[in-house]
């Protein structure tokens, strides 16, 4: 796979959730922190989303938020006073009260109202790519014309999907669900990364040589590289891959290989039922001892405590 495909498999778990939320009037709408990224598309009319500890962001219709670190927040009809988002209705409750019944008493007209698309994806934190762990707390998204058209193109599917009430809905919906808001989330760091100039992995993806070495190393991790291999990969010299890789990535080539290896692993461990041995050969391991011995130098615990561990679901809250 690719750097953003494998990052996001790296920490994926269980399914994606989503609602589709329509309110009207004057409302606020309180979501904890928690373990996982949430996101927001404005369908229709404007609202504001207050992050813990950020400025107010206001979002019009077409706009996309994404939360990848699971920061608390506010979503409002107006950037509200401390009182009010004080007095804020958790989102469980607030998506429960939508339209056609009013949210709060001060409703009185359509003219206001507001359409949204809210929903989470649950993630295993412990040992996430950098490529992740750079994302800033929001990540804004506006709907500009012409930009991110594969994001657009999601966000319509996505409102299509889920149209309309549950027992409503097409044949097949849910199974397109989880894929869709999984295109969702793709779309939205690719465009974050075509958007942003800051960081170490925007830089490195744009860079021909560190980015031809990254795709080489994550389409076959289990392969027998070494610097001079992955050189010849890039086009360039051993010298000059290993400072561009390092200046960029912060770790040599080398380093980062083994690291992925052994966060691949454990997402194997995690996801699957695939015996020690086959986990090890799969990320290119010789044997399961090799492995073992790296894994537990790596995460500070063995490979078979490390999957019984996390034979519960992550536990996630949200919207």
């Amino acid at each position: 796979m690719d750097v953003v495909s494998d990052a996001i498999s790296a920490v994926r778990v269980g399914r994606p959730s989503s609602d589709r939320v329509r309110v009207g009037g004057d409302w606020c709408a309180r979501l904890d922190p928690y373990d996982g990224a949430g996101f927001h598309v404005v369908l229709k009319g404007s609202c504001w989303l207050l992050p813990d500890g950020g400025e107010p962001v206001a979002l019009g219709a077409g706009d996309a938020v994404l939360l990848p670190h699971g920061t608390g927040h506010v979503v409002a009809d107006s950037p509200a006073d401390a009182a009010t988002v004080a007095r804020a209705v958790p989102f469980a409750r607030w998506a429960d009260r939508t339209l056609p019944q009013p949210l709060l008493p001060a409703f009185d007209t359509r003219a206001r109202e507001v359409e949204m698309l809210c929903g989470k994806y649950r993630l295993d934190r412990s040992h996430a790519h950098p490529l992740l762990a750079e994302l800033p707390p929001l990540v804004h998204l506006p709907n500009r014309a012409g930009r991110h058209p594969e994001l657009r193109a999601a966000v319509d599917l996505l409102g299509r999907e889920l149209g309309g009430e549950p027992h409503e809905r097409r044949p097949g919906s849910a199974v397109a669900l989880p894929s869709l808001l999984d295109l969702l989330l793709v779309y939205m760091i690719r465009s974050w990364l075509a958007e942003t100039t800051d960081g170490a992995w925007p830089g490195a993806l744009g860079d021909p040589v560190t980015a031809a070495a990254l795709r080489a190393l994550h389409a076959d991790p289990a392969a027998p590289w070494t610097n001079d291999l992955l050189a010849a990969e890039a086009g360039v010299s051993r010298p000059t891959l290993a400072r561009r890789f390092s200046a960029l990535i912060g770790r040599p080539p080398m380093a980062y290989l083994t690291w992925w290896r052994l966060t691949r692993g454990a997402a194997l461990l995690r996801d699957t039922p695939d015996p020690l041995a086959t986990v090890a050969r799969r990320v290119g391991y010789g044997s399961p001892y090799a492995f073992s011995h790296a894994f537990r130098r790596e995460f500070g615990t063995t490979p078979g405590r490390y999957r019984a561990a996390r034979k519960e679901p992550v536990p996630v809250t949200g919207p």
